[in-house]
Parts: structure tokens; sequence; C-alpha cells
């Protein structure tokens, strides 16, 4: 069952949140204003899609930052989970962790599964100013790849593109 919540919609303020990033280091969204933001929900690390999908992402890192884009990957695995994985997948932006309170964070972008107790595989999509420009949530099982992603950066507005 997924939840819906209204300030997660496209034309909203997306919903600000401090999440831990590693042992010991939180990260927050609104401390990273004044540049794109493109947040991945996922249901968890060592999983077959999961792994595809933000190998794509990793490989692509250049394109996010030619967009002047931070990439972070969510789910409600724990840090010392994500940082095993991260390791072993050798991602190269961060992970955090929506552990405890379990998918605080997915169920204010309407994107915990209840009944599954993870993160529906969504993607948002922020300007620099924190609105929510583009939002994709993609059936659990299909790996979304980085198209629309990309299609979004584009569309925010060329001054972000780096040449």
């Amino acid at each position: 069952m997924k939840n819906t919540n209204q300030g997660s919609q496209v034309g909203f303020i997306a919903p600000d949140f401090t999440l831990p990033e590693a042992p010991g280091k939180n990260w927050t969204l609104s401390q990273t204003l004044g540049r794109p933001r493109v947040l991945v929900f996922y249901p968890a690390d060592f999983s077959p899609v999961c792994g595809d999908q933000l190998a794509i992402y990793n490989e692509l890192l250049e394109e996010f930052k030619r967009f002047n884009a931070l990439l972070v990957g969510i789910s409600v695995d724990g840090v010392w989970c994500h940082k095993a994985y991260s390791q072993n997948r050798k991602l190269e932006f961060p992970l955090l962790a929506d552990f405890e309170p379990k998918g605080m964070v997915a169920r204010r972008y309407g994107v915990y599964r209840n009944d599954d107790g993870i993160c529906e595989r969504a993607i948002f999509v922020l300007d620099a100013s924190g609105v929510i420009r583009w939002r994709y949530v993609s059936p659990i099982e299909i790996n979304p790849g980085a198209d629309g992603i990309l299609h979004a950066l584009e569309a925010l507005a060329p001054v972000n593109v780096q040449s």
C-alpha cells in the first residue's frame, strides 16, 4: 500500500529532512539549497534491481555534475549496511539511512510501502530552491534507468548546465 502526501508532489517544496549518511555523519536536504538535487528512494541494498539501478547512476555521475546536480540514494537500510553496499559497489554518491524511525522520510514523500516495510522505487528531482520539478514512482521490480532524470535536469534551466 502506498502513502500519498501532497507535499511530495510536483510544484511543492520538498519536505526537509536529516538522515544519517555514515556512522556519526548526517546529511540535511536544506543544507544543499542552491543546486538541483536528485533523491533516489530504493527498496534495499544488495538486491538485484537496486544494484543495477544505482550502478547506472554511479556510471553517469559526470552527467549529473554537468547539471551541477547532487545525487543521493535513500532506503530503510542502516548506515552499516549502506557502508558495506557502497564499498562493494564502489558507489561515489551518498546513501542515506531512513532506518529509525523506519521509513520516516519515505513516508513524508509518500513512497513508503507499509505492507512491505520498504521504500517504493521512486525518484524526485528538485530545483535549486527545493521545489519538486519531477517525480517518478517505478514499478518496484523495474529499473527506471536515468533518462527521465536527465530530461528533468535539462528542463530545469540551461544556466544549470556546465560545459
